[in-house]
């Protein structure tokens, strides 16, 4: 009760002094527009009161009477910059001071109302004051909610007049970039975009303009005339990044106004100490809710109740809040009804339902921070359908800020926000799931955190990550992502090395996906599309002859571990069935240190695992070799006579262990002084279905179940009518891949 009371009478308090007579009529009307601001800003103050109930009642009051007191002095302040410059002198120049921490105190504690800032930015452009005293109120410039996008336009009107010198413009358009999220619109902002663009010319801004238009960018601004002019600026000022990321955005938008080459998808925008970050998280940590845990995304509305959360911690992921909705509706007297009737924009905070998407979908309102939309389903659904480029950019620029700046690691092996960390990127990972598709943010991530990655710490999350990388040239980031990979791969345990290997199945699986989707929405007909598509087929075949060579590799370092075997020839089980599964005329055969290892296994499910893998190569050549003729020109780089001549090498060794007992002959990888020298010398028949060391279990329990009245047990027995009734068990013991192999490879005529 003493805490409303004390709310109560801090709200009558302050409304009776602004209403207080002043001496001028400007300061009348900045005290009608600072009264509703400040009964806005108690109503808050008295629900952060009741919020915290558990501190006494003394130490409410406390606070209170502190908040009250350093938001009346912010209001002194306020008004004081707004009044403008004075005569100078020490009295004076002690005032400005005490002024100026005043602002800068509140804002880096709780941050700055849009009615603040609209009166601060105006008074740091116009000139007013000197260059220092500018400087220092654009690094205060911290929102505690939004920024209005009419103040934002009011700033940049002063550049025109050119009253703020060069050092206070370059601040400025660092501080847009930073805040770009926390504007509430940016459509009057985009009609200022031939100015922006015009500001290029300025050696000192033009890394900043660059930036900005980046994040501002739609596709109706791609124009020829801004095309040539940042031509003439790269030939002017040389191959610098910041522009190389303009044309590039641009090249994305009409990729036919650009026919230069341009570095694709390689860190644009340097990313010094963001002046506003510290400040921004703790705004946020103050202001926002318990935050959630990472949501499963489903088809529907999220209803996950909040788990109970430190004090002292924070959400990396912003609240859903649309701009005109937090500003407009929960007005007093406001009804839904009358809030949609005078806004036609639908918030996604009303977004409840899969239905209310398909009807408002012409009108949606997505939220001022697109980091929000990676924990609704319904928002992701919309970037999905909508396919709006300056969307995606928006959410990979948040993307990145975030990931770098956010990522322990960098922070000298700072593990205090594991947590934190570890769930945000459990919410990329899952919207990279349900969009079936990996950010380009995420790469930009591996490549710089990648050589400080110690193996351990998020190790799933990260390992996950490395699967959804985009589809590249794998040439190009082998050095990169892969290589560095490798030296974790081989000095990591067993564990560890299955992990890699699952997850690079996955990478293959989505590379594949994307592949199979993308090359067949187009004709093939256009030489440069069918040089791209080679080009492409050939970054996968590399992708599986690396991990080949991890492979063989770490069974090496592995002492040949049967569970490490069983990883490798899971992903060869995804590889054996690159033609039929994905319609690509790619074809790629496990290395020889791989097939004879499990054929000569000791283990029968890996026997079992390599003649489904050979079996399915098998129905995938020969459907290659049915199509040769159609296919032949567009996949003679990928399919040769080496392929088949290689797999009929494996199949006359399989075939030849287990069925023939005349394995290794002429012409194969293996050579077969091998087993004289460890003393196996009726090595021919030791290897078929009965004798070898994989099954030979199998046939005694054969034997023992079907003849149980024999006294002993020969193996050897098992021949002619014994052979076919020994197969049926093999196949009722589960052995299907060993069936299918049979089945489809070797005559039934030929019985031994």
């Amino acid at each position: 009760m003493l805490n409303k009371t004390c709310a109560v009478m801090s709200t009558q308090k302050r409304v009776k002094n602004s209403q207080t007579p002043r001496t001028s009529q400007h300061s009348n009307s900045y005290q009608t527009n600072l009264l509703a601001w400040k009964l806005k800003e108690d109503l808050s103050n008295s629900k952060s009161i009741s919020k915290h109930g558990q501190n006494s009642p003394v130490e409410d009051s406390e606070q209170a009477d502190a908040d009250e007191q350093a938001e009346d002095a912010l209001q002194i302040a306020v008004r004081y910059f707004e009044k403008g410059p004075f005569k100078t002198s020490r009295s004076k120049d002690k005032t400005l001071e005490k002024h100026l921490k005043t602002v800068e105190n509140v804002a880096w504690k709780n941050g700055l109302a849009p009615e603040e800032i609209d009166i601060l930015l105006n008074v740091a452009l116009s000139g007013k004051f000197g260059s220092a005293v500018n400087s220092r109120i654009l690094r205060c410039m911290i929102p505690a909610t939004l920024i209005s996008e009419d103040s934002v336009v009011k700033a940049v009107s002063w550049l025109c007049v050119g009253k703020c010198c060069g050092s206070t413009k370059v601040l400025f358009y660092r501080w847009l970039v930073a805040m770009f999220d926390f504007i509430d619109h940016k459509e009057k902002i985009n009609l200022l975009y031939g100015f922006f663009f015009a500001s290029l010319q300025d050696d000192a801004l033009c890394p900043y303009v660059c930036h900005f238009l980046y994040l501002l960018t739609k596709k109706e601004n791609v124009k020829p005339f801004r095309v040539r002019k940042l031509l003439d600026l790269q030939a002017k000022m040389g191959r610098q990044p910041y522009l190389h990321a303009l044309l590039s955005l641009y090249k994305f938008f009409v990729p036919t106004l650009i026919s230069v080459s341009l570095p694709v998808k390689k860190i644009y925008f340097k990313n010094p100490e963001n002046l506003w970050k510290t400040a921004l998280v703790a705004v946020r940590q103050r202001n926002q809710e318990p935050s959630p845990e990472p949501l499963k995304l489903m088809l529907g509305p999220a209803t996950v109740r909040p788990r109970k959360r430190k004090w002292n911690s924070h959400s990396l992921i912003p609240l859903l809040n649309s701009s005109s909705h937090s500003k407009e509706y929960g007005k007093k007297g406001m009804s839904l009804s009358d809030y949609l009737s005078r806004n036609r924009a639908f918030s996604g905070e009303q977004l409840k339902s899969f239905p209310q998407l398909l009807q408002n979908i012409h009108c949606l309102e997505l939220p001022s921070q697109m980091g929000a939309v990676l924990n609704n389903s319904l928002l992701l659904h919309y970037i999905n359908c909508v396919r709006d480029e300056s969307l995606l950019l928006r959410l990979y620029h948040w993307l990145s800020q975030t990931l770098q700046e956010e990522c322990i690691w960098y922070k000298v092996n700072n593990y205090e926000c594991e947590k934190e960390f570890t769930n945000f990127l459990d919410t990329i990972i899952k919207a990279e799931c349900f969009l079936q598709e990996g950010f380009y943010s995420c790469e930009a991530f591996l490549y710089k955190s990648l050589p400080l990655w110690d193996g351990f710490c998020c190790r799933s999350q990260f390992l996950q990550l490395v699967s959804w990388f985009p589809f590249s040239s794998f040439s190009e980031v082998k050095p990169f992502i892969f290589d560095r990979l490798a030296q974790l791969f081989f000095t990591s345990t067993i564990y560890f090395k299955c992990s890699v290997l699952e997850n690079l199945k996955e990478l293959l699986q989505n590379w594949l996906l994307w592949l199979s989707m993308d090359i067949h929405m187009k004709t093939m007909t256009d030489s440069s599309l069918e040089t791209t598509f080679s080009g492409s087929m050939q970054s996968v075949f590399e992708l599986i002859h690396y991990v080949g060579w991890l492979s063989i590799n770490a069974l090496r370092l592995e002492s040949n571990s049967t569970f490490l075997l069983h990883f490798v020839l899971d992903f060869y089980e995804k590889v054996c069935d690159i033609y039929i599964n994905y319609n690509l005329p790619l074809v790629v055969l496990f290395p020889p240190g791989i097939f004879y290892l499990a054929l000569l296994s000791l283990d029968s499910s890996i026997l079992n695992q390599l003649c489904y893998i050979m079996h399915r190569y098998r129905n995938n050549l020969t459907a290659a070799k049915k199509n040769e003729l159609v296919l032949k020109k567009k996949s003679e780089f990928i399919f040769s006579s080496k392929t088949y001549q290689e797999y009929n090498h494996y199949l006359t060794a399989m075939v030849g262990c287990l069925w023939t007992s005349k394995p290794f002959q002429k012409g194969s990888y293996f050579d077969p002084e091998v087993f004289k020298i460890i003393g196996i010398a009726k090595y021919k028949t030791s290897l078929n279905l009965v004798h070898h060391p994989a099954l030979l279990s199998y046939a005694i329990s054969f034997l023992l179940k079907e003849y149980p009245e024999e006294r002993t047990v020969n193996v050897s027995s098992i021949r002619g009518k014994k052979w076919n009734e020994y197969l049926d068990y093999l196949f009722s013991e589960g052995l299907q891949g060993l069936k299918l192999f049979i089945r489809s490879s070797i005559h039934h005529s030929s019985v031994p």
